[in-house]
């Protein structure tokens, strides 16, 4: 998740040049103003009529002075630092890739400190088709036979202490070798990833355990499956014609996100907001914005035994893009620079048809919504009729967590949820601990949807920061995995530019009602909410169910932003902060069970009405009882029902 910077910083020497925010009712104005006095603009921010300057502090006191400034922000030049990480003395991680063959596994493990790590135990199960284990070592270092010699066949625990700990130092691979009886080859059923588990631990008190993987990621992303895409993209809906743009740290203009799904280019521009310039190359030293582009974007196809499904890895493979950085090497951006990127793509919005932008960053909200500059970017941004979709944030589960500019009412908010490496079996979707929650602290409820964003595959650059912090991260095939709010904030994006392929005529607002109207929320065997809505908003999101399901004029449709962006009302949220902390909104305890809904695999859990009421056994309420249940589901489904049997009817001649 990437994150911006912008702090108060005590009074400076007088001498000191500081780059200060000026706002008021014309940008024109205040430069004049600041040029008056010896200054320099940094940044014409006439989407909020502001400027960002350059003045020593004997000159800001005589700019301040002027009633042409109702607000300002003081020194921004000292970004603000970064919370330091809690001391550990391990940190180790596995590869996301397993290999295997019937002979044994290979398995990459990475000590990210220059301390070496100790192993402290090992644990692992494998098929006993395999046998016995005859090798086990890491790295150069063989671990003695005589300490699993006498194990059992399918899994193995193993302690070290002292001398006899193997030593992790950098890279190096943790392989066992196994003792087979005969078997086929290739082994039938083929072995998977799932059918070993890996454990290791080492001193620090850290540890890393192997994934359980798909079954061949590189042919397949899977999350465009999950989340309907797949269905649309074999009907021609892919994206053609919209354009998405994409603020972040740059883009890798690699084939599959240079080019689309025919091979012709897509990207129309590109504008760097850190040195103002537009037309060149906006290199991703980050990496994160490639990753976001390939999550909307990526034109591979998705393949079954080498051959082509019709369908994408991507969620949008034939958009077209514009790639907008700022933010930069470690992932930072600074407040001016995002405030003038949004302002860019608003002024380009006509020349390029940018649809949709996508704001997969996140910090921690310092002002009023309404007061934050880069929040009265955004706003602006979707009064022009840009469709923007942000990340909640990974700073849950905590309430009251959804970062900016996700904390604007109006925009579309994403949370995430996690497949559980199961694309095929939703009882184990679950929203993960890191995924922000509401209320904002204006009271709203958000995020709006969640969407895929566990374990997400792309591209990335190689050699990019990301992949260079993260190197287990990497798939031996080359994509990179990553998991965040991010990501479920870019397959939203995605997900747009297909309904404005289908709709080009959609307003921000009925977009965003198509989404919110046709999520489906998570279910309680007894029929509550198995989360709130300040943790899944209105339910996961559905590109399919979007087309066939999606409803007008619930988006905003209570709201006037044009009111808000004249500073005459702003709007409070419905949600009531309790005295221990926690939010609610009212009547909020009889629609949300008790049952703190499981991570992973869930017996009660059901995503969507449909899957709620055709679950077996499903209990009924009693006869006798008087109580009016919060939501009537059985009378959605059938109202759901209904309206696919009706698309489904031919049209009468």
């Amino acid at each position: 998740m990437l994150g911006c910077s912008a702090v108060q910083s005590a009074p400076a020497p007088e001498t000191e040049t500081l780059q200060v925010m000026l706002q008021g009712s014309s940008s024109r104005g205040l430069a004049q103003l600041v040029e008056a006095q010896g200054g320099t603009v940094s940044h014409d921010l006439h989407i909020i009529n502001a400027v960002g300057a350059l003045l020593t502090q004997a000159q800001l006191d005589e700019v301040l002075k002027s009633p042409l400034i109702t607000r300002h922000i003081g020194d921004l030049s000292t970004s603000e630092p970064p919370d330091e990480p809690l001391e550990s003395g391990c940190d180790v991680g596995g590869a996301m890739d397993l290999d295997y063959n019937r002979g044994g596994i290979r398995w990459t493990l990475y000590n990210k400190l220059a301390a070496p790590a100790n192993l402290e135990s090992l644990e692992l199960t494998w098929p006993v088709t395999l046998g016995t284990v005859e090798k086990v070592s890491l790295g150069d270092t063989t671990i003695n036979p005589e300490l699993y010699r006498n194990t059992p066949t399918g899994s193995l625990e193993l302690q070290f202490s002292g001398s006899t700990a193997p030593v992790l130092n950098g890279r190096a691979d943790l392989r066992v070798e196994f003792k087979s009886p005969s078997l086929p080859h290739p082994p039938d059923p083929p072995l998977l990833q799932r059918d070993f588990t890996v454990t290791a631990s080492f001193l620090g008190d850290c540890s890393t355990k192997l994934i359980p993987g798909y079954d061949n990621n590189h042919e397949n992303f899977y999350y465009a499956s999950v989340a309907g895409a797949d269905a649309l993209h074999l009907q021609g809906i892919t994206g053609k014609g919209v354009t998405v743009a994409v603020l972040d740290s740059g883009l890798w203009e690699t084939g599959a996100l240079a080019t689309n799904t025919s091979g012709k280019p897509r990207v129309l521009a590109r504008y760097d907001a850190i040195k103002n310039t537009a037309g060149g190359e906006v290199f991703d030293e980050s990496g994160h914005g490639t990753h976001m582009t390939s999550v909307i974007a990526h034109s591979g196809a998705v393949t079954e035994n080498s051959s082509p499904s019709g369908t994408f890895k991507g969620i949008a493979p034939d958009v077209n893009l514009v790639a907008v950085k700022a933010f930069n090497v470690e992932g930072q951006g600074a407040l001016l620079d995002i405030v003038r990127a949004v302002q860019w793509v608003v002024d380009n919005k006509e020349t390029y048809n940018i649809r949709v932008l996508n704001l997969s960053f996140s910090q921690r909200p310092r002002w009023p919504y309404w007061e934050d500059p880069i929040n009265q970017a955004v706003m602006r941004a979707w009064a022009s009729g840009i469709t923007v979709v942000a990340a909640a944030g990974n700073e849950g589960p905590e309430p009251m967590s959804i970062g900016s500019p996700g904390n604007i009412p109006y925009i579309i908010t994403v949370g995430a949820v996690t497949d559980s490496w199961t694309p095929d079996n939703r009882d184990d979707d679950y929203i993960p601990d890191f995924s922000s929650r509401g209320p904002t602290p204006s009271a709203h409820i958000k995020p709006d949807i969640v969407a895929p964003g566990g374990h997400i595959t792309g591209i990335t650059r190689p050699e990019s920061t990301l992949t260079q912090e993260h190197p287990e991260y990497m798939l031996n095939t080359g994509e990179f995995v990553m998991t965040g709010s991010s990501q479920a904030a870019a397959l939203v994006s995605g997900i747009a530019a297909l309904l404005l392929q289908l709709e080009p005529r959609l307003s921000a607002d009925e977009l965003k009602c198509k989404l919110t109207s046709s999520a489906e929320p998570a279910i309680n065997r007894d029929g509550l909410l198995a989360y709130s809505p300040f943790q899944q908003g209105h339910g996961q999101v559905n590109a399919t169910r979007a087309v066939t399901l999606g409803q007008g004029g619930c988006g905003n449709s209570a709201l006037s932003i044009e009111l808000d962006l004249s500073d005459e009302e702003h709007l409070q949220g419905p949600a009531i902060v309790e005295a221990d902390g926690s939010a609610s909104l009212p009547g909020l305890k009889k629609m949300v069970s008790p049952e703190p809904s499981e991570k992973g695999l869930s017996k009660t859990r059901k995503w969507g009405v449909k899957d709620h009421i055709e679950r077996p056994n499903l209990a009924t309420p009693a006869a006798e009882s008087t109580e009016i249940p919060p939501f009537d589901w059985p009378q959605i489904y059938l109202h759901e029902k209904a309206t696919i049997e009706n698309l489904t009817r031919e049209p009468s001649r």
